[in-house]
């Protein structure tokens, strides 16, 4: 091939790469949330679009784009066997997580239902204990940082989308010694404020439910909650 055939090659080439970069990135993006960050996987992409730019001929009657994107694909999953393992598992543990995944749809079809354990293990001919281990595994394969994008937003990251600090954490020892001293309470009482606070019921819904006065229930709630109030105000404090 001479200089000027060189030249034009690489010109083609690089027309290629800059038209179906767009394609390239949409397919990365279509393997996000599977443990790899959107970035190397977009690099992974580009360069299996460099590739095959760099091996397409045009003579062969097929449209680039349908020769690239099998190309591409091909690149990414060799990625994720290579590298898609958050955490280290046995050789074992990786064949039983394939065995297990690529049995999960076909048998799902037959079943009508996701299978069992039971059920994907005779399938499978293996133990349950191999299956279950087969199923676990996919959990160490997709685990994904708080700083990757989400699969909807690539603007938006993972942890952007997680909730704040549990504030009823917090309140674990307050909501313990309550329940101790809900129990002191006389029985109808501790139902009373089971209706009210646990299942919403309004006063009147209480009086009703009871047989008594709403009046009555006001004042026995009322009086319940000073009660509660007095004894945890007054249990000891943890040293500092």
């Amino acid at each position: 091939m001479g200089p000027t055939s060189t030249t034009h090659a690489l010109g083609q080439s690089a027309v290629l790469v800059s038209t179906h970069m767009t394609m390239a990135a949409r397919i990365a993006r279509g393997y996000a949330g599977r443990g790899q960050e959107l970035d190397d996987l977009t690099q992974v992409a580009m360069l299996e679009l460099v590739k095959a730019a760099s091996r397409f001929d045009p003579s062969r009657g097929v449209a680039f784009a349908q020769y690239a994107y099998p190309c591409i694909v091909g690149g990414l999953k060799k990625h994720f066997r290579d590298n898609g393992w958050s955490l280290h598992l046995t050789r074992r543990l990786q064949e039983l997580q394939m065995q297990t995944s690529r049995a999960v749809p076909g048998l799902t079809q037959t079943l009508g239902h996701a299978p069992s354990i039971a059920e994907l293990a005779v399938h499978l001919q293996l133990s349950e204990q191999d299956t279950r281990d087969g199923v676990n595994s996919r959990l160490a394969y997709s685990t994904r940082s708080l700083n990757a994008p989400t699969a909807d937003d690539e603007d938006t990251e993972l942890g952007q989308r997680l909730g704040g600090l549990d504030a009823r954490m917090e309140s674990v020892a307050d909501r313990h010694v309550l329940g101790q001293h809900l129990a002191l309470l006389p029985t109808r009482e501790q139902h009373i404020l089971r209706l009210r606070f646990g299942r919403g019921l309004c006063q009147r819904e209480i009086a009703e439910e009871l047989g008594i006065s709403q009046m009555h229930v006001s004042r026995l709630i009322t009086r319940c909650i000073g009660l509660l109030r007095t004894g945890m105000l007054a249990r000891p404090q943890p040293p500092l």
